[in-house]
């Protein structure tokens, strides 16, 4: 199953945007949500270590498996909404669902700071479990989101866009937070200000975010038209329930390899992104002011070869040299291989070759900044109509690997001094990274699956493609002719053909 072209004759409408808007809100939701997720492997050794940030601060006495109980915790919570939150999406919409998500996670970083002062480690747990419970819906509605407003052909640009908030979310975790630390802010800063950021982002997506183009205030007409006739929808398309075929979905060998290769790519990613700060501190003693900007090297270079990777994959497509199934599997290749084999040598490293280390963990994170079009939009490809409830559960998976990999990291590394214990972390991370993308290169695919089709399990054939486009915006034009409220352009009372 493959996506009509686009007639020369549709205009794009503005060269910028609602559909650039939607895409920046998303980048900006990611932002938020990976600062307030990850701030917490510099938070934890700034409460553990007062003397090397602000000493006017409580310092608390955890033991190493008790940090990474805390580390980890969020991930109990991530796991558990990931398919509903899918679910959610596909029947309310993705913009209430972000919007609950995210004031819901700010205010358990406003909370953080007091109640982790009365309840100490275990009561910090706690807070994290439920903060993931409202973000774990936030990748499933993103998804949904992508889904509903990029157009095949601007999908992997929009998609690359909206997903390097990673990146910059995780650079700014690490590098300011260590600098929020060591301020007159002192730990309790660093959650304060993920709550600001979150109720900020909050009040923009309230006002610019719109489920599907006819609902949105902004759009223009040429540009509503532009979208709904890319993915090939007729005028009741928003307002039909399809049917998720379950058993063609989980049989199906391009989403079982999906499933294995986020899973790897969550291990090795999930390894470097919350160990670094230990694993400097440890091995090379360096102080957390230090920790904080040398761990945001690596992150840096993922988000400049987000973009790289993004630049070179999007010629490659537009200009016919390779088929986006190609783009993905070299772009993954490079992203989880060669960090494999990086990731062994950081192992072998001493106290004496602090700028090896370095530079070795800058490449292997820069290196892995390709899943982005590699296996991450595949999500999307394989099942644009139910890409939020398979983004729910390929993380639903994913993340219990999240959920497990501190927990194995703490149960390997008892000493975070002793550079054998984390030779055996690196090594399994590498050997997990190498098999999973193995897998991907053989059965993974970009093509659109069967069971995608609206009308999988109704058992009919769809209308004439060409009869659909025609008749496709007249929901588009009622957005602009009609003033009453938005969610009349959901079903059009003219005559279209219908899908199911």
């Amino acid at each position: 199953m493959t996506e009509e072209p686009v007639g020369k004759d549709i205009k794009k409408g503005p060269r910028f945007g609602v559909r650039h808007i939607q895409t920046l809100l998303l980048f900006f939701n990611i932002v938020v949500v990976s600062v307030s997720r990850l701030n917490i492997s510099v938070a934890v050794v700034a409460m553990t270590n007062a003397e090397s940030t602000n000493p006017n601060f409580q310092e608390f006495d955890w033991t190493e498996q008790q940090k990474s109980y805390i580390i980890s915790s969020f991930y109990w919570g991530y796991v558990v909404t990931q398919f509903p939150g899918g679910y959610l999406s596909r029947r309310f919409g993705a913009k209430i669902v972000m919007t609950i998500a995210v004031c819901g996670s700010a205010v358990c970083s406003l909370l953080t700071p007091l109640l982790v002062t009365i309840g100490g480690w275990q009561i910090f747990c706690i807070i994290r479990i439920i903060q993931g419970l409202f973000q774990a819906a936030l990748f499933p509605a993103i998804h949904e989101h992508i889904a509903k407003w990029s157009p095949p052909q601007e999908r992997n640009i929009l998609g690359a866009l909206t997903y390097s908030g990673v990146d910059c979310g995780t650079v700014l975790a690490m590098l300011v937070s260590g600098m929020i630390a060591s301020s007159t802010l002192g730990w309790p800063g660093i959650s304060y200000i993920s709550a600001g950021l979150g109720f900020g982002w909050s009040v923009l997506w309230l006002i610019f975010a719109a489920d599907y183009p006819p609902l949105s205030r902004f759009i223009t007409e040429a540009e509503c038209r532009y979208i709904e006739k890319s993915l090939r929808r007729d005028d009741d398309f928003h307002a039909k329930r399809v049917p998720v075929p379950w058993l063609a979905m989980f049989t199906s060998v391009p989403f079982l390899a999906l499933l294995i290769v986020r899973c790897a790519e969550t291990w090795g990613f999930c390894t470097v992104q919350t160990q670094i700060p230990s694993y400097f501190n440890g091995v090379f003693s360096m102080n957390i002011k230090s920790n904080a900007l040398y761990s945001a090297l690596p992150y840096i270079a993922r988000w400049i070869m987000s973009y790289t990777y993004l630049y070179f994959g999007n010629m490659a497509v537009r200009r016919a040299w390779l088929p986006l199934t190609v783009v993905r599997k070299i772009a993954n290749s490079m992203a989880l291989w060669l960090p494999a084999f990086i990731m062994v040598g950081i192992g072998f490293l001493d106290d004496t070759n602090q700028a090896w280390a370095i530079t070795l963990m800058t490449l292997n994170v820069g290196f892995n900044g390709g899943v982005t079009i590699g296996c991450v939009l595949s999500t999307i490809d394989l099942s644009p109509n139910h890409a939020g409830v398979v983004m729910g559960i390929v993380n639903t998976l994913a993340n219990m690997v999240s959920l497990l990999t501190p927990l194995v990291v703490g149960f390997i590394v008892t000493d975070v001094q002793n550079r054998f214990e984390w030779q055996i972390v690196f090594i399994i991370a590498a050997s997990i990274f190498f098999l999973g993308n193995l897998i991907y290169v053989i059965y993974g695919t970009a093509e659109a699956q069967p069971w995608d089709a609206p009308d999988f399990l109704l058992k009919k054939n769809i209308e004439d493609p060409t009869s659909v486009t025609k008749s496709s915006f007249s929901g588009c034009k009622s957005a602009f002719n009609v003033k009453t409220k938005a969610t009349d352009c959901k079903v059009n009372s003219m005559s279209v053909e219908k899908l199911g």
